[in-house]
């Protein structure tokens, strides 16, 4: 089985309520933070798995449709491409806020559902993010937990932005893999 880093998207990969942008509701809101193209590159070449989970409440409350979000993430995955980057799939919850679905972070569905398609060792993988709902969902799913950002939550490890959080994850799968 393999090893995975599962990424939150808005708050970790892109800027989200700045101001330049409020919410990702188009692909031209897309903005890419300092250092994710080169953090998800160093995670591709260890040899990780990389994954994208993201609540994404704006399609259930018809802020967005689901075809422009699709467009959002090939914008994604272009900016990516840029670089050589790649994400092997990228999961998202549609649903309303409190709707009670299982796929909506907290809850661990997404994870769930990306570990059995794709043969992914969740106890051997991380889940990153920038608020508590990401970092239940993680702990839930049986992941090392990372919260990037300012937010507070009780999280296995904390740095300041993804390019920081995938020097660390790199060298704890490099030697978790020797043991």
């Amino acid at each position: 089985m393999d090893t995975a880093v599962f990424l939150d998207r808005d708050g970790v990969i892109n800027e989200v309520l700045t101001k330049r942008v409020k919410f990702v509701n188009k692909p031209s809101d897309l903005h890419l933070l300092p250092g994710v193209e080169e953090a998800i590159l160093h995670l591709n070449q260890s040899g990780l798995k990389v994954f994208v989970v993201t609540n994404q409440g704006g399609v259930g409350l018809g802020y967005m449709k689901e075809a422009t979000l699709h467009k959002v993430h090939d914008t994604l995955l272009e900016k990516l491409g840029k670089v050589e980057a790649t994400v092997d799939d990228i999961a998202y919850c549609h649903h309303k806020p409190h709707e009670g679905c299982a796929c909506r972070k907290p809850e661990p569905g997404m994870l769930l559902k990306l570990a059995e398609k794709h043969a992914i060792d969740l106890s051997k993988s991380y889940m990153v993010g920038d608020r508590d709902v990401d970092i239940i969902a993680g702990k839930r799913a049986g992941c090392t937990t990372i919260l990037v950002g300012t937010e507070k939550a009780e999280a296995d490890k904390r740095f300041k932005d993804l390019l920081e959080a995938s020097k660390w994850i790199v060298e704890d799968f490099q030697a978790s893999d020797k043991k």
